[in-house]
């Protein structure tokens, strides 16, 4: 970012520009209409949510401050969460130039480099390694690293710490074998929890099974056929010891673990730890469930904490485990912004960019929730979102960012559609599972 000195510099040879043009009696008015009449306007697409809403903090920001000395206003466009690629896919084949700057993320960047103009100024040593590198496409950057994605097992922490208590022990066994045909002892230290923790726990804190539960349902399931439900399963099935292919990369969503992944969910679902509803939840939904008290824990996505620690029933009393499981078992992603290489405006969307490669920019970003790729921010903020000091630790320690895929968003479409039914119990694990591998081949061909 220019210094403080540069900015007034130019803002006054900016200012002194515009009096030569003519101006009111006091010159406010007509100077700020000129102002706005020379700046370079560009458009940025987004996806609502706490990405979007953040980011419109950093614009209206820019567009106040920096933006007046670049000579560029920047518009955010958010486009449906389910839709956004999709849109962007069509507006990039046909080479329109609608807008300058689109959102993108590491499992698409290989499909949009071609559309793209590398990045030009960007310094990578700010950002984490993984971020970069994801973003990266023949060795040129294509995509300016914003928020870096994974799961935490978000659950209440205050209800979890009643299992400590010795009346509840006897019970927790009982709905344990009852649910899971096991017999199970409380485990209060849920970064510790492996599946059958979790679901028994789940299973306490649902009143079909727990009259004095004060959640109806343990679980809050994403289970919609959604490409991003199907990044929170991968969690439960590289936590098992599974992945998406096998040793000589054939698809292998058949193995043990692969059904074994789907029965969890199934059995969330059929055994009524979560709403029946749930078939149609996704990240929304989820939230709400969590802070309304309606249900109890969920995997979910890391830019849930601002909301989830600060509204409703989760307020003040969220904790954070990792997903469970043994070894890496979070699934890890860039999301990022790009520019189109058919814009009508490259001079002015790159300043844009430059901009949001700074740390004073994603320090604003940070504070209005979103999660920056830059360590030296998320460290720095952990005051303020404790969540942070989660990514850094679980980022490192279970993360996971599959090897790149040239399809790899259409991958997880098309295992969203073949497993989503599954998890529900609406179709056989090994049916959907073998469904699934075949059309992960098609795909791989």
């Amino acid at each position: 970012m220019k210094s403080n000195r540069f900015i007034t510099a130019g803002a006054l040879a900016l200012s002194a520009g515009l009096v030569l043009v003519g101006c009111s009696v006091d010159g406010t008015d007509e100077v700020a209409q000129v102002a706005q009449a020379e700046r370079t306007k560009i458009s940025m697409v987004l996806w609502p949510g706490p990405e979007g809403e953040a980011m419109q903090v950093v614009v209206d920001s820019y567009n106040a401050n920096q933006g007046v000395v670049d000579g560029v206003e920047v518009e955010q466009v958010l486009l449906s969460r389910a839709d956004t690629f999709s849109k962007e896919a069509t507006l990039m084949k046909s080479e329109s130039d609608q807008y300058d700057i689109y959102f993108t993320a590491s499992y698409l960047i290989s499909q949009h480099a071609p559309y793209l103009s590398p990045i030009q100024s960007f310094d990578p040593s700010v950002y984490m390694k993984s971020s970069v590198e994801s973003l990266a496409v023949g060795g040129e950057q294509f995509g300016l690293p914003l928020d870096t994605s994974m799961h935490f097992m978000y659950f209440r922490n205050d209800l979890v710490a009643t299992l400590s208590e010795p009346s509840n022990a006897k019970l927790y066994s009982e709905i344990a074998q009852e649910v899971l045909g096991k017999d199970l002892s409380p485990n209060v230290d849920a970064s510790k929890w492996n599946w059958d923790d979790a679901l028994a726990t789940a299973a306490f804190f649902t009143q079909q099974y727990n009259p004095n539960s004060p959640t109806k349902y343990g679980y809050a399931l994403p289970a919609k056929n959604l490409l991003y439900n199907t990044m929170i399963w991968n969690d439960i099935l590289w936590g098992l010891g599974g992945n998406w292919l096998n040793s000589s990369g054939q698809p292998d969503i058949s193995s043990a673990a692969g059904k074994q992944a789907i029965e969890i969910y199934s059995t969330i679902y059929k055994k009524g730890l979560t709403s029946p509803d749930s078939s149609q939840w996704e990240y929304a939904e989820t939230n709400a469930a969590l802070t309304s008290g309606n249900a109890m824990m969920a995997l979910q996505w890391n830019a849930a904490y601002s909301e989830l620690s600060t509204t409703g029933e989760t307020s003040g009393k969220v904790g954070i485990a990792p997903p469970p499981g043994t070894g890496p078992r979070s699934h890890v992603h860039a999301l990022a912004v790009a520019q189109n290489k058919f814009s009508a405006n490259p001079e002015a969307a790159q300043k844009w960019l430059s901009y949001l490669a700074t740390e004073d920019a994603m320090a604003i970003y940070a504070a209005n929730g979103g999660v920056p790729s830059m360590p030296a921010i998320l460290t720095g903020m952990v005051g303020t979102n404790a969540s942070f000091a989660n990514l850094i630790e679980y980022a490192n320690e279970v993360g996971y960012s599959r090897p790149s895929i040239k399809r790899e968003f259409d991958i997880y479409t098309a295992l969203a559609e073949e497993l989503s039914p599954a998890w529900v119990g609406q179709k056989d694990s090994a049916e959907a599972a073998a469904e699934a591998d075949k059309a992960m081949a098609e795909l791989l061909d």
